[in-house]
């Protein structure tokens, strides 16, 4: 395990394309959730220049039965849509909330998928089996209070200051389109130093100045505004007169989100996870249902990695775990401490954490509380690492710590 290195993560803002439509996608399931606790839903979006496509299978109750829509489903499907657009605050020529061209293409499950996933019947034995095969990784590290790595965490946090600036009107010459990326120098496994920041972000016309074209005034006055934000973001003791800044270095970027570049939902896992600091799973998150380990199970994987650590019992924990479809008990569990571990080893967290936390697909939601409409939230800015509120985040919360440390002593 190296000790000295430099790492890199990056982020996007809500308003870059493929966060567009994650959080498209996951507005749909926080839709049928809310109709249907029981909602089965896998929703993929498409965001172009003026368009947005949905595509992917559902079933509800009161939504979509026996191949049929409700009555004033589909209206309010294209309404959620419009709603989320708009509130990330798109209302440019080539993509606008109320003027873009909404596409529906949902249709009902399969029904060889619903009788793998499906428990069975009254007094029957099956359980709910999961919804696909797959591989699952959660992580959690100490560089940080949010038991994040610390790249990851600064690249959200700076992004969201500024999105949050941008609606405020606290800084009117953002548009929602950005990316940010922070490389950290570690000393003994410990970040000291910021080595670079890039931050691109979408601007209001004139705000840059590349190769002598643009409006020099302008530029700095933006370029002065995002480093005053890294500089409230970060650690004042990371940032030195060595820290190099590529503030919009490609120059004018006025053509942004699903306008500038289409947008999938998915796209963006490592964004959404950890960074590149973990391994990661064949699946994304978003437009799933709770039923879907690719989300759940990453979901648990992070809550058990996350209260190893709160436990004080490793400093970093990586948890793999598998499925096959159809089938409601994992494969596998694999715990990795990285070297890291305190007066416990892998083999003992393996054995214990099961009799913890059922980690069937029912288990893990009925225990974490996944039958909501929470999802929206998580799909720009991280899946990891945020506040849990409430309902919200769930899989943030260290209140397995403690019976964690107890049967382990």
């Amino acid at each position: 395990m190296r000790s000295s290195f430099l790492f890199t993560s990056e982020s996007v803002s809500e308003g870059h394309p493929d966060k567009v439509s994650d959080q498209i996608s996951d507005s749909i399931v926080d839709l049928f959730l809310s109709k249907d606790p029981e909602a089965r839903v896998a929703c993929e979006t498409l965001t172009t220049t003026q368009r947005v496509v949905l595509a992917g299978e559902i079933r509800c109750k009161g939504v979509y039965e026996d191949g049929k829509w409700a009555e004033g489903a589909l209206e309010e499907i294209e309404a959620t849509v419009r709603g989320v657009v708009k509130a990330i605050g798109y209302e440019q020529s080539g993509f606008h909330w109320e003027t873009l061209t909404f596409e529906n293409h949902l249709h009902g499950q399969s029904a060889h998928i619903a009788q793998g996933v499906d428990p069975g019947a009254e007094g029957s034995n099956k359980d709910e089996g999961a919804g696909d095969q797959g591989i699952m990784f959660g992580y959690a590290s100490d560089e940080t209070p949010d038991l994040m790595p610390a790249t990851l965490d600064y690249s959200h946090k700076i992004l969201q200051r500024m999105a949050a600036d941008r609606k405020s009107g606290a800084a009117p010459f953002l548009e929602p389109d950005a990316k940010s990326q922070v490389t950290l120098r570690y000393e003994n496994e410990k970040p000291v130093a910021a080595t670079a920041i890039v931050v691109s972000t979408q601007h209001a016309p004139g705000y840059y100045f590349h190769n002598g074209e643009g409006d020099a005034a302008k530029y700095a006055e933006l370029e002065s505004y995002v480093k005053g934000v890294i500089a409230d973001v970060m650690p004042a003791d990371l940032l030195t007169a060595e820290t190099v800044y590529h503030i919009n270095p490609t120059g004018c970027f006025e053509i942004g989100g699903p306008d500038g570049d289409a947008g999938l939902t998915g796209r963006k896992i490592i964004v959404d996870t950890y960074g590149g600091a973990s391994p990661h799973g064949g699946g994304a998150f978003s437009g799933k249902d709770p039923t879907k380990v690719d989300r759940s199970a990453a979901y648990i994987t992070r809550y058990l990695a996350k209260n190893v650590v709160a436990a004080g019992l490793a400093r970093r924990c990586t948890i793999q775990i598998a499925y096959a479809i159809g089938v409601s008990e994992p494969l596998s569990l694999y715990v990795d401490l990285h070297g890291t571990g305190n007066g416990v080893t892998e083999a003992q967290l393996e054995a214990a954490l099961p009799k913890l936390v059922s980690l069937t697909p029912r288990g893990i939601r009925t225990h974490l509380g996944l039958n909501k409409p929470i999802y929206r939230v998580s799909a720009a800015y991280g899946h990891f690492g945020r506040k849990a509120e409430g309902d919200l985040f769930p899989w943030e919360r260290t209140d397995l710590a403690d019976r964690l440390k107890a049967a382990l002593a």
